[in-house]
């Protein structure tokens, strides 16, 4: 005969009863390390308390937190009383914590562990800001030492592919928790070195303080410190530090966060190249212009004190000089001429050649001219000028009249 066939809410229903009635789980005393403590927005305290070999999920609820006389904190130990069911959605044991009270020892195991660990290795220098390496600006080739599934190389992977799509990711897969955890990361943190690449992310997704207890290993911390490569330390714990995070060249909150600091935005600084560019564009060309401006302001006062310009001018006003002397002078000319014209034609009136027409001559006697009738005397030859010519004449008889 075949099972009865449940459904998951039925057996978990069946458990929780079980465990409401059984007297040993009510009202209980337990007495350990509190770990992963959260005080939620609700008024709600969410923790486990946890020794070495196992852990339980506790709550406290908003209503008792008034009466509380000491409240958990992570590291701290104490004895708490409270009564267990099952968190049915989750299907997780749970106890319903109704007091606190401190142990006699109240630093917890392990964080009395990591404080001591702590302390030695800051006493030696392994957390001095000194001795940390320079993150490279622009890598090439950046090293992942993680668990090969989970999110936290998920995150790494899209982070860098969004950032930088250029840049080779070369995962060492690493056991990240539980047993043999830190030898693993050491080894991966050796081989990727060997392979020189620019940048080592060491770590994993968020967790309590166990799960990340492999980063509080002093041989992991001594690896980091002798390391050749820069190492980013990417926990996925934001509340509290690991010794990893401590010694290594840069703390991440998360694997994505130690992504970013890893691996540039490489649009970023194309877009600032490409201002860059057109701020000096710009700036060049406003001095071209200037010397521009320069050039011509020293050219033109070149031309002015050119020799050769200096002579253009000089032919030039020569010409001017010249064209206007040629013009004066022929004005000179042009007024003297007008009045030679004027002088001739008043001394051809005066001629005596001028007054031979109309009958009128000239008279004259050995070359002299005769002005009275007393020059001249019956007998004696004389030369008469007329129009046309000249006439030889005797004077037969001289007669003397009272026309002036």
């Amino acid at each position: 005969m075949g099972s009865k066939l449940y459904t998951v809410n039925e057996i978990v229903r069946y458990i929780n009863n079980m465990v409401r009635s059984d007297y040993v789980l009510k009202n209980v005393s337990i007495k350990g390390e509190v770990s992963n403590c959260k005080y939620h927005s609700s008024g709600h305290i969410y923790f486990s308390i946890k020794d070495e070999l196992a852990s339980v999920a506790c709550i406290i609820y908003k209503s008792t937190v008034p009466g509380l006389s000491v409240r958990p904190e992570n590291g701290k130990e104490v004895i708490v009383k409270g009564n267990f069911s099952i968190y049915e959605k989750a299907g997780q044991l749970t106890c319903q914590v109704t007091e606190v009270k401190e142990s006699e020892n109240n630093v917890g195991i392990l964080y009395a562990r990591f404080n001591a660990l702590k302390e030695k290795l800051y006493e030696e220098g392994l957390f001095d800001f000194e001795n940390k390496k320079q993150i490279p600006a622009f890598p090439k080739t950046v090293g992942i030492v993680t668990a090969e599934t989970g999110a936290a190389i998920q995150d790494i992977i899209n982070v860098t592919k969004r950032r930088n799509p250029y840049v080779q990711l070369i995962l060492y897969p690493a056991k990240v928790q539980g047993e043999g955890a830190a030898k693993t990361i050491i080894e991966g943190i050796k081989t990727l070195d060997a392979m020189k690449v620019d940048t080592i992310i060491i770590g994993r997704g968020g967790g309590t303080i166990e799960d990340l207890w492999a980063f509080n290993d002093e041989e992991l911390a001594r690896c980091i410190y002798e390391c050749n490569t820069p190492i980013i330390s990417g926990t996925g714990h934001e509340i509290d530090n690991t010794i990893a995070d401590y010694v290594a060249d840069l703390r991440a909150p998360t694997p994505s966060a130690a992504a970013e600091q890893a691996v540039p935005d490489v649009m970023s600084y194309i877009n600032k190249a490409h201002y860059l560019k057109r701020l000096l564009d710009g700036r060049i060309d406003d001095k071209m212009n200037s010397y521009r401006l320069r050039v011509n302001s020293y050219s033109s006062g070149i031309e002015r004190i050119s020799p050769e310009n200096k002579l253009k001018d000089e032919k030039a006003r020569l010409a001017l000089l010249s064209e206007r002397l040629n013009s004066a002078a022929d004005v000179r000319v042009t007024d003297a001429y007008h009045k030679l014209e004027v002088l001739s034609i008043s001394l051809h009136g005066l001629s005596p050649t001028a007054k031979l027409i109309n009958g009128f001559g000239y008279i004259s006697k050995n070359g002299a001219a005769l002005s009275d009738i007393k020059s001249v005397s019956p007998g004696e030859k004389i030369d008469i000028t007329i129009r046309g010519g000249e006439i030889n004449a005797e004077v037969l008889d001289v007669k003397a009249s009272d026309i002036v």
